[in-house]
């Protein structure tokens, strides 16, 4: 915990204030130049007007898979969700650079971009073991605290479908693992019964939460939400279960997705986004309306489904504003809220909404307002984690230099 007192700075697109920082919590918001630090060794930041954001949260990402940091890997055509996942683990196992490596330079620039937390799936299958999953613990460790990891055991190859693959998840759990995770269990196992088995039947034996990729879409993938929802609430598992990509919600015509988002809604399960380029994204303004808490992922960063990606939250925040149609600034402040205030909910962490008393986790961007920043994508000036600078102009500065 830090402190730190920034002068000149806008909030809400209102100011100038100057905010004070103490023990990694904003302390006072007062009058430009009316704030004196009590402690004259405190650190001071000149804003020059820029405008405080709230660090932003990857709710669904693959740090495991990225190829960050090393040389420039070709994509090959792919036709199917099997030859993708195929390519990924002929990518994976080719890799001199290894999970901890890739991952901490991913995270890296996760911080320098201005977040401050993400969920990571990380790979468990009999190919990999328990590896994947203890290099991104130990490259979120690496971060000194910039940076909170919460890891999903994620079972891209299938669970009925690969043999060992089970009891993986359950070690998972003890090798840094706290979310148990599951994939389509439709179209990857076939075994929508045995696969949601395994997955609810861990997570109520280990009391952790359950977080399931679905990118089955239509009727097939409508079947599997309600089973989901089912057994979320048989097992009481209300507000720790999410349900990523769910491709099928944008197959709803209006009545469905009425019943479908009421439903979702009713048992506090989250829907994680991507906003990727050419697959459908799920009606985001009217799920929120639903109650449906949604939240923002990157998904994989130059993996070896996709050259796309670079750790910027504000950047992907931008291309959810552009896909579901935003246009207002109330429609690009919603996609920031999605970003910063329900990622955050969904990792624990407290909401850093830049008033009296809020977590220090801010950035300073050079715009008017936030609707703004999220046109214009600035690199952050300063990135603050708990009232600590740990990045400056897209440079970490607080990361230990044994790195």
């Amino acid at each position: 915990m830090a402190s730190l007192l920034v002068r000149n700075a806008r909030i809400h697109g209102a100011g100038p204030v100057d905010v004070e920082v103490r023990e990694g919590r904003i302390a006072a918001v007062s009058g430009s130049a009316a704030a004196v630090p009590a402690d004259p060794a405190t650190p001071v930041i000149d804003a020059g007007g820029g405008l405080l954001l709230p660090t932003l949260v990857d709710g669904h990402c693959h740090p495991d898979k990225t190829t960050w940091g090393t040389p420039w890997v070709s994509r090959t055509s792919a036709e199917t969700l099997e030859d993708l996942i195929l390519s990924d683990v002929a990518l994976q196992v080719s890799q001199e650079t290894s999970v901890r490596e890739r991952s901490r330079d991913l995270f890296a620039a996760y911080v320098a971009a201005g977040a401050r937390g993400v969920r990571a799936h990380v790979d468990v299958a009999p190919v990999y073991g328990l590896d994947n999953i203890r290099g991104v613990a130990d490259a979120a460790a690496d971060l000194d605290g910039a940076l909170h990891a919460e890891i999903v055991a994620f079972p891209q190859l299938g669970v009925m479908r690969t043999p060992g693959t089970a009891a993986l998840l359950r070690d998972a759990l003890d090798a840094g693992a706290t979310i148990v995770g599951g994939i389509d269990p439709g179209g990857i196992d076939g075994d929508l019964h045995g696969q949601l088995d395994v997955v609810f039947g861990l997570a109520t034996e280990r009391d952790v939460d359950v977080d399931i990729h679905l990118h089955d879409g239509g009727e097939h993938g409508v079947e599997q939400v309600r089973e989901i929802i089912r057994r979320t609430r048989a097992a009481g598992w209300e507000r720790r279960v999410t349900i990523g990509h769910a491709f099928c919600y944008s197959d709803c015509d209006d009545a469905l997705l009425a019943e479908l988002g009421e439903a979702t809604a009713a048992a506090g399960i989250t829907l994680a986004t991507c906003a990727l380029g050419d697959a459908p994204v799920m009606p985001v303004q009217r799920l929120r309306e639903l109650g449906v808490r949604v939240v923002l992922g990157s998904d994989g960063v130059r993996d070896a489904w996709s050259p796309f990606g670079n750790g910027d939250m504000l950047d992907r925040t931008h291309l959810l504003a552009w896909s579901t149609g935003a246009r207002t600034d109330a429609d690009l402040e919603a996609c920031l809220d999605v970003a910063a205030h329900a990622g955050a909910e969904l990792v624990g962490l407290e909401s850093a909404d830049l008033r009296v008393g809020s977590p220090a986790d801010f950035m300073i961007v050079a715009a008017e307002v936030p609707a703004q920043a999220v046109i214009d994508r600035p690199t952050p000036q300063y990135v603050v984690r708990a009232g600590r600078v740990v990045a400056r102009d897209g440079a970490l500065t607080a990361i230990p230099a044994t790195l």
